[in-house]
């Protein structure tokens, strides 16, 4: 089994009632959650751990990841508010603002930090979960506990607006990168890490401070895997994003390469350190395959498995 690591909020998105008047939707989202419902739609046994509220949202969440397969027994339930994230949609790309104060996904605490069971194989953490507060200390604490047992993945789908204490995030997530075996950015969060430059050259830096795999995706341009021995690049298929938008797709293609090593049995801590670039394409490929269908149709979606055959 998978365990996500990170947050679930109500991405309230902007739309219209019946007669014309601005509306908010509430969507079950978070980019962590996200990565979780996709990993048990793609029938990889997948476990979510945040803290979760017991208000409506909070029910509404629950059911979003019972229905797509995803188990949150390790979870803490409290009675503090769920993270609301009203997002409006500018050219199909997402702009958000959070509403994140005293929230039962940032108060918890290292005091509710599980057991991890043996049934975990390894761990994914990311998104705003790690940016300030109780929880990005405790995922934190979490990953570095586990990272020598099991193999583990970071996404920190950075958003430098949302960061309080930049010095403090950047040594966060420099030891959480030291400590990962896989490491995901977005051409944008790999200029914020190490600044601009030559990819291959950024992400080889990125290699030599602790992961065995480095992926880099960039937008219409595709994604590259970086790994010690070798580079290899997948190219993106265009999608028109007039009826659509990019809601989730990062957070797919985490899922369609945890999957893809998953299904291939190479989701170990030496597998990783030794992938070969034919797996690597392979893993980037379905990455790629799953985040598409996401891009193809409003809101984080993700698709089952049966819509990729």
């Amino acid at each position: 089994m998978i365990l996500n690591c990170g947050e679930a909020l109500i991405d309230m998105v902007a739309s219209q009632t019946s007669d014309g008047l601005p509306a908010f939707t509430p969507h079950s989202g978070g980019a962590v959650m996200n990565t979780a419902v996709a990993l048990g739609r793609l029938g990889v046994p997948s476990g979510f751990f945040a803290g979760l509220s017991s208000d409506m949202f909070g029910a509404q969440l629950k059911a979003h990841l019972t229905e797509s397969h995803v188990g949150y027994e390790l979870c803490p339930i409290s009675d503090a508010p769920t993270t609301l994230a009203f997002v409006k949609l500018e050219n199909g790309q997402a702009k958000y603002a959070f509403f994140d104060e005293n929230t039962a996904l940032r108060t918890l605490s290292t005091d509710a930090l599980p057991a991890i069971p043996e049934t975990i194989d390894a761990l994914f953490f990311g998104g705003i979960s790690l940016a300030y507060g109780p929880c990005a200390e405790s995922y934190e604490q979490l990953m570095l506990r586990e990272a020598d047992r099991r193999v583990t993945m970071i996404d920190p789908n950075i958003r430098p607006s949302f960061v309080r204490d930049e010095a403090a995030f950047r040594a966060r997530l420099k030891r959480m990168i030291g400590a990962s075996d896989i490491l995901k950015l977005s051409d944008e969060d790999l200029e914020w890490l190490e600044g601009a430059g030559e990819f291959s050259e950024r992400a080889h830096s990125l290699l030599a401070k602790g992961p065995k795999l480095v992926l880099i995706t960039q937008g219409s341009d595709g994604a590259t895997a970086y790994h010690t021995n070798y580079a290899v690049h997948v190219p993106a298929n265009p999608v028109d994003l007039r009826n659509s938008d990019t809601i989730g797709a990062g957070d797919t293609f985490n899922a369609g390469i945890l999957a893809s090593l998953h299904e291939s049995g190479l989701l170990t801590k030496s597998a990783i350190a030794e992938l070969s670039e034919e797996d690597a394409k392979a893993a980037l490929n379905y990455g790629m395959k799953t985040a598409r269908v996401t891009v193809s149709r409003k809101g984080a979606n993700p698709p089952w498995k049966h819509e990729l055959d």
